[in-house]
C-alpha cells in the first residue's frame, strides 16, 4: 500500500512560502492558547496581531461600515424588511430590494462572472474614478484580490522558464502563487532612500539579468499603495512604467486594494493604471485588482473583490471565464459588499452622514496612528522608518547589533526573524520579518500594522523591547 507522503505531493507545492501567516503567526496561535490557562507562564496579557491587514479581528478596533452590514443582513434574511420596518433606512431597503429582484436567494449560485448588476456597479464606480469607460463584461468578480492575483498568474505562466516581475519589499502573495504554478519571481527593488519609489533603472536591470538567464519576462507587477511601504506612484513614473510594459511587450498587473487607504491625499494622491494607459491610448494589456478587505471595509472574512481587464482580447476573456467558472461563482455574501464598496450612499440619502461620520473618522484615525507610529519609531537607536503615505502599515529597518546577527545565524533564523521571534515571546505583538517580503542582503526589517488600538501601550512596549534587546546585544 502507499500512503500519502511529502514525497509523493507535487513538489511545487513545498516550495510555496507565505509569511504573513507563516513561522510568527503560528507561534502567536500558540502562544494564544497557552493564554487561556492559569498558569501560562507567558510575560504578557494577550496577543496583538499586528502581523496582518485584518481591520475588524478580536483585539482591534475598526467598526464594520453600518451601511455594508444593513443590506448584508436584509439579503441574508429578506424578512426582515417586513418583520422590522422601521429598524432599517429606507435607502438600505431599497438598496437590498434591488439585488434581491437581480439576484434572488444568496444561497444559489450566480452567474460564473458576477451578479450583472453588481458588475455594472463596479464598472459605474471606475468610470466615474477615472473619466474613462468601463464594460461590465471585462469585470470578473472574486472571492477577495487574492483569487484573482492566483488566476491570472497561473494563466500567464509557461513553465519552466518564464517569470513575472515583482517589487521587493513585496507581498508574499505574489512569489507564494509563483511557486505554486512553477513561475520565476523576476525581484526589483525600490529605493528606500526616496520614500521607497519605483525605479525604471531598476527594473530595466532586472529585465536585462532575465533574458540572460533565459527567463521569459510575462508581466510586472505594481503595487499601489504599497504593501509593504505604503509608498505611491506619481503620474509621471506610472506613464514611464506603461512604456516600459510596451517596449517589453509586458501584461501589467494593478494591485490597487489599498487605494482608499490614503493618510496624505493631497500631497500623494492615488490614480489607476486604468486612467493612465487610456489617457496615453497605450495597447498594454492591464489587469487591475481592488477588494473589500481594505480601505474603510475591512470586510476580509466575507471574501469579495474584483479585477477589470483593460485591452484584452476576447480570446483571452473566453479563457478567463472559462477557469472562473471552474469555481462556479465567487460568494454572494463577498459580491454584495462589492456592491455596497462602490455604491455607497448618496449625499442626501437617509444613509449618508452616518456613512460619512464613520468612513471620515476610519481615515482620520488611521492616518494619526501611522504619523505616531512612525514618529516614535525613528527615535529608536538603530530604527529607520519612511513614514507611510497609504495602506496600513509601516515597514521599519533595524540596524542591529553585530551580536545579536551572530546569534541569529546561531539558532539558524535570519536576523529579523530573530528580533521578531523575541519579540513575539516577549510582549505578544506579532509582526512579520522583512526576511518574508524580500531584501538586500545585510539588510532587515518588519511589517506591523496601523491598526491596533491603544497607541501608547503598543508602541510603548515595541519601544521598551527594542530598548532592551539592543542593551541585551551590547548596544544602548
Amino acid at each position: 500500500m502507499r500512503l500519502l507522503t511529502i514525497d509523493s505531493v507535487n513538489p511545487a507545492i513545498l516550495k510555496v512560502q507565505y509569511a504573513v501567516r507563516g513561522e510568527l503567526a503560528i507561534k502567536a496561535e500558540e502562544h494564544r492558547a497557552k493564554l487561556t490557562k492559569d498558569d501560562h507562564g507567558l510575560p504578557f496579557k494577550r496577543i496583538i496581531n499586528s502581523n496582518i491587514g485584518n481591520p475588524q479581528q478580536k483585539g482591534l478596533d475598526q467598526p464594520p461600515i453600518t451601511w455594508t452590514r444593513q443590506v448584508c443582513a436584509l439579503m441574508e434574511w429578506p424578512a426582515l424588511m417586513d418583520l422590522a420596518p422601521q429598524a432599517f433606512p429606507k435607502d438600505v431597503i431599497a438598496r437590498a430590494k434591488e439585488l434581491q429582484e437581480d439576484i434572488g436567494s444568496i444561497g444559489a449560485y450566480s452567474h460564473s462572472q458576477g451578479v450583472p448588476l453588481i458588475r455594472k456597479s463596479v464598472a459605474n464606480f471606475i468610470e466615474e474614478r477615472d473619466g474613462y469607460p468601463s464594460n461590465p463584461d471585462h469585470i470578473f468578480l472574486t472571492a477577495g484580490a487574492s483569487t484573482g492575483v492566483s488566476l491570472l498568474i497561473s494563466m500567464l505562466i509557461t513553465p519552466p522558464k518564464s517569470g513575472i516581475l515583482i517589487p521587493i519589499p513585496q507581498y508574499p502573495l505574489y512569489t507564494a502563487t509563483l511557486a505554486q504554478h512553477s513561475g520565476i519571481a523576476i525581484p526589483y527593488h525600490l529605493d528606500e532612500a526616496s520614500e521607497w519609489s519605483t525605479s525604471l533603472h531598476e527594473i530595466e536591470g532586472a529585465l536585462a539579468k532575465s533574458y540572460e538567464d533565459g527567463i521569459e519576462p510575462k508581466a510586472l507587477v505594481i503595487i499601489n499603495p504599497g504593501n509593504p511601504t505604503g509608498a505611491l506612484l506619481d503620474e509621471n513614473t506610472q506613464e514611464e512604467l506603461v512604456k516600459l510594459c510596451e517596449k517589453h511587450s509586458l501584461v501589467l498587473l494593478a494591485d490597487e486594494v489599498y487605494q482608499n487607504n490614503l493618510h496624505k491625499p493631497d500631497s500623494h494622491p492615488f490614480t489607476s493604471f486604468k486612467k493612465i494607459v487610456r489617457r496615453m491610448n497605450s495597447p498594454i494589456p492591464v489587469f487591475s485588482f481592488h477588494s473589500i478587505s481594505k480601505g474603510v471595509q475591512g470586510e476580509c472574512g466575507r471574501r469579495g473583490g474584483y479585477f477589470e481587464c483593460t485591452n484584452i482580447p476576447d480570446s483571452i476573456l473566453a479563457l478567463i471565464y472559462k477557469m472562473a467558472s471552474v469555481g462556479i461563482c465567487p460568494p454572494l455574501t463577498g459580491q454584495i459588499g462589492v456592491d455596497c464598496m462602490v455604491r455607497p450612499p448618496k449625499p442626501g440619502e437617509e444613509s449618508y452622514p452616518l456613512w460619512k461620520k464613520e468612513t471620515d473618522t476610519i481615515h482620520e484615525t488611521l492616518a494619526l496612528r501611522t504619523k505616531i507610529m512612525a514618529e516614535r519609531l525613528n527615535k529608536l537607536p538603530g530604527v529607520s522608518c519612511v513614514p507611510s503615505p497609504g495602506a496600513l502599515y509601516l515597514y521599519p529597518k533595524l540596524d542591529l547589533p553585530e551580536s545579536a546577527i551572530e546569534a541569529a545565524s546561531k539558532a539558524g533564523k535570519s536576523p529579523d526573524t530573530f528580533y521578531a521571534l523575541q519579540l513575539l515571546d516577549e510582549t505578544g505583538i506579532c509582526v512579520v520579518p522583512g526576511e518574508g517580503f524580500g531584501k538586500k542582503d545585510g539588510h532587515n526589517y518588519y511589517r506591523l500594522t496601523c491598526l491596533c488600538p491603544g497607541v501608547e501601550e503598543y508602541v510603548g512596549a515595541l519601544e521598551q523591547f527594542h530598548v532592551n534587546f539592543m542593551k541585551k546585544y551590547g548596544r544602548v
